[in-house]
């Protein structure tokens, strides 16, 4: 059986993966896949990013927090998800 927060966590993840192949339908979304490190995202990516991670979750992400530590990899923007809705 699922723990409610493992369910909630894997509906996130689901969802950003699903907002990144709207956006970038060329990437191909690995385990691993480094966005930043990579060269994958640019800026117009990570903007493009952030006005539908908004939308989607019902979030202000503070501008404070558009960086690259952010928008790494898969897990770093659920964490990013997670603390705009604090």
């Amino acid at each position: 059986m699922t723990h409610p927060t493992e369910s909630k966590v894997e509906n996130i993840e689901e969802k950003i993966k699903q907002i990144i192949s709207e956006l970038r339908p060329d990437i191909e979304l690995e385990p691993q896949i480094e966005f930043i490190n990579d060269g994958i995202f640019d800026s117009f990516d990570i903007i493009s990013l952030v006005a539908a991670l908004d939308k989607a979750f019902g979030i202000s992400i503070d501008g404070s927090k558009i960086t690259p530590r952010y928008f790494n990899t898969l897990t770093d923007i659920q964490t990013l998800i997670e603390e705009s809705k604090r």
